[in-house]
């Protein structure tokens, strides 16, 4: 059975090649998408040509390019069931090539993957926004089939907004999908709102002080007996129980008699869970600005939100996936609740987060517990991840030296991450860190990093190198003429 695992790496090849058909009870995904960006430039038509950028964690965004293109290629050519390239190949007669048929193409192909490594009592939750929640929900409904559709949420994700010329948008979809039938089902119950406590509990035990309200213990099917203590219900109706229990609820003093002699069953407000959840989710508010919970994460969901959907749909003995993890959110509310969890993001920064995350929510312990794939363990490794991406390269190689990456690598004017410390007693200190992956290295590299110092007034400078450094740029270091700050340059050793 699969323990808890987070991959770094594109979710698409990470399904493919590590997670097993039928092996995971729960899917929650929120896939990136900008719908922040105006509609109308989101249907405007691409030529294909553009070349497929890396999605970063904090840029939501899918374009029509190369790799898109290619993606619509290969469903329709086979990559899919006949009924969802069916789906897609309509979804471009409908849209044309441009962003959203980009996003679809290459949703399609990782819902199909979710699809496969579902158990048969499984569940999908599909969040997204109105933007482009009922072209998903069609696609959902080629892979699922339409009568596996369930639910339809509607969660409440932020307070009014005002808008001139439409009604404010405030909510997000959670498309909910069971694989088979039965799917796992644990109810959830939320509070009685004030008026209806007030219009049903209206009566109130002496003594005691709780509230109660009167039910009818008869019935018109012959279930429970037609008389009671010789006595028949009136209307020609049945007691709803058994002689048995009607006894037993009078012994305990549960039957309450109008005038007439008629009981009816004492039924107490604390001893009901609650109202049973619906499909509108207005009782978990977005995230406050200053909240703790709060990780600087733009698209990050309330912890609340997601004990939620594991509780409802993950048994206790489950595993849950979230193929977009982001800032760990799902994995963080899986480890709470016992669950096994398996998370995947396309960003170092993001893997990252998460594991921090979990050391500052469960302690240093919970680093034996878990296993990272896809981050680089040896030289070839890191070589690889440069070559690959030289962005999540400088964030890997900071974190390494336990610093802080930049959230965006670009601009970022020499520096790739910073280390605070205790520089004495009463001050904190700050450490720059350059990160250089290429080749070509030299003693122009520390000169830089000394004017970085200079600049921006860092009290210790760090130079992380792939390759090993030169003599040149050793002697720089030790000659800098920096008399109170300290220069390192240092070798990437996984």
């Amino acid at each position: 059975m699969p323990g808890n695992t987070l991959y770094y790496g594109d979710n698409l090849d990470v399904l493919r090649e590590h997670i097993a058909t039928e092996s995971v009870d729960l899917i929650y995904l929120d896939p990136p998408f900008n719908s922040n960006r105006s509609y109308n430039v989101l249907f405007k038509a691409h030529s294909g040509e553009e070349s497929q950028a890396q999605i970063e964690a904090f840029d939501d965004s899918w374009h029509w390019s190369q790799q898109a293109e290619a993606q619509y290629a290969a469903l329709i050519a086979g990559g899919a069931p006949i009924k969802v390239a069916e789906a897609i190949e309509a979804m471009h007669g409908l849209l044309g090539p441009n962003d959203v048929l980009a996003y679809l193409a290459m949703m399609t192909a990782r819902l199909v993957e979710l699809h496969r490594v579902l158990k048969p009592a499984g569940s999908l939750y599909l969040h997204c926004d109105p933007t482009a929640s009922h072209y998903l929900k069609v696609v959902l409904d080629a892979i699922f089939g339409p009568e596996r559709f369930v639910n339809e949420v509607i969660w409440k994700r932020t307070s009014a907004h005002n808008r001139t010329v439409r009604y404010g948008p405030v909510h997000d979809v959670i498309l909910f999908y069971a694989k088979g039938e039965p799917w796992h089902w644990q109810e959830q119950f939320t509070p009685y709102e004030q008026s209806y406590i007030d219009n049903f509990y209206r009566h109130t035990e002496l003594g005691t002080n709780r509230k109660y309200r009167l039910s009818d213990v008869t019935s018109n099917r012959p279930g429970g007996s037609y008389l009671w203590k010789g006595k028949s219900p009136p209307g020609h109706r049945y007691w709803g129980y058994g002689e048995e229990t009607m006894n037993e609820f009078e012994e305990t003093g549960r039957l309450v008699y109008s005038k007439n002699g008629i009981p009816s069953y004492k039924r107490y407000l604390d001893e009901m869970p609650g109202q049973l959840l619906q499909d509108v989710w207005t009782d978990i508010p977005p995230i406050a600005a200053h909240a703790a919970e709060r990780l600087g994460y733009p698209t990050q969901k309330p912890l609340a939100l997601m004990e939620r959907i594991i509780t409802a749909s993950c048994p206790t003995n489950g595993v849950v996936l979230d193929p977009f993890c982001g800032c760990g959110t799902t994995v963080d509310a899986a480890q709470k609740l016992g669950r096994r969890w398996i998370g995947i993001d396309i960003t170092y920064l993001a893997v990252d987060l998460i594991r921090k995350r979990l050391r500052h929510g469960f302690g240093p312990d919970i680093e034996a517990s878990y296993q990272v794939h896809g981050i680089p363990t040896d030289m070839p490794g890191a070589e690889a991840l440069f070559n690959e991406n030289p962005f999540d390269f400088e964030r890997w190689a900071v974190s390494l030296v336990d610093g802080q990456p930049n959230e965006k690598q670009v601009g970022d004017k020499g520096i790739d991450g910073r280390i605070r410390f205790y520089a004495d007693k009463d001050k904190i200190g700050t450490a720059l860190v350059s990160v250089k992956g290429g080749k070509q290295v030299g003693p122009t590299m520390m000169r830089d990093l000394v004017g970085t110092l200079d600049q921006h007034k860092g009290d210790m400078g760090m130079l992380i190198l792939l390759h090993k450094p030169t003599r040149g740029m050793t002697e720089v270091a030790d000659h800098s003429g920096i008399s109170d700050r300290a220069l390192l340059v240092k070798g990437v050793s996984p």
